[in-house]
């Protein structure tokens, strides 16, 4: 199925999800942890229905879903084709009925409190030490590559954020190699800067924002306020 754009996705008006990264995202507040197993349960059956499923999680106060298929198709400018984790049209259409699973327990989504972390990694050799963070982070070969056409470890049970690496040439990747990328909801970006601004840090780069905010500690250190995938 192939992967839908930026675009196709805001077409969709998914009120409820955010695309963050490579999926979407949603948030929905509970009173009980009950009452967010039995919404649970209903989104499992509407994914039986569908032969799809929402990676989900509960904590107290909230269930986190996010939508995003491991078969979508990519097409480079080549027109040579890639099978990727992207949105698919499986996930909005999932994504309107958990939407209404949600309405009809009662539940209020939290879109602006949606969030995913990646790691970025500047080096001139991702090929080569690609297999060295696979399996340090993984411990399997096999996340390397997994859902993307290049070296980006990630792992199938999202057990740790994906990393991906930003090709360098060998002198900038000889200064800060890791950097966080932290992806929040478009309404969210304005208040993460400023909260990030007021605790000391320096915008260092806001030529792409809201999209893409760098933002860097006392020591240097820099981190990515992203909006998209």
């Amino acid at each position: 199925m192939d992967m839908l754009m930026g675009d196709q996705i805001a077409a969709a008006e998914l009120t409820d999800w955010r695309k963050l990264a490579q999926g979407l995202h949603a948030r929905y507040l509970i009173d009980d942890f009950g009452t967010g197993a039995r919404f649970v349960v209903a989104v499992g059956e509407a994914g039986d229905a569908l032969d799809h499923h929402p990676r989900v999680s509960i904590g107290t106060g909230y269930v986190d879903l996010e939508l995003v298929s491991d078969d979508a198709i990519y097409r480079d400018d080549d027109g040579t084709e890639y099978v990727v984790e992207w949105v698919t049209q499986q996930d909005v259409d999932l994504a309107r009925r958990i939407t209404s699973i949600a309405a009809d327990h009662g539940l209020a989504a939290d879109p602006a409190s949606v969030s995913e972390i990646e790691l970025g990694l500047d080096t001139a050799h991702s090929a080569t030490i690609a297999p060295v963070w696979a399996a340090l982070l993984t411990g399997s070969a096999e996340s390397q590559g997994r859902g993307t056409p290049g070296d980006e470890i990630r792992d199938a049970t999202v057990r740790v954020p994906n990393l991906w690496f930003e090709e360098v040439d060998g002198q900038a990747a000889s200064r800060q190699r890791f950097h966080l990328e932290v992806y929040v909801a478009p309404e969210a970006v304005e208040h993460r800067v400023a909260a990030a601004v007021a605790a000391g840090g320096t915008i260092v780069d806001d030529s792409e924002a809201p999209s893409l905010t760098v933002i860097a500690d006392q020591d240097g250190n820099r981190g990515v306020i992203a909006t998209k995938g």
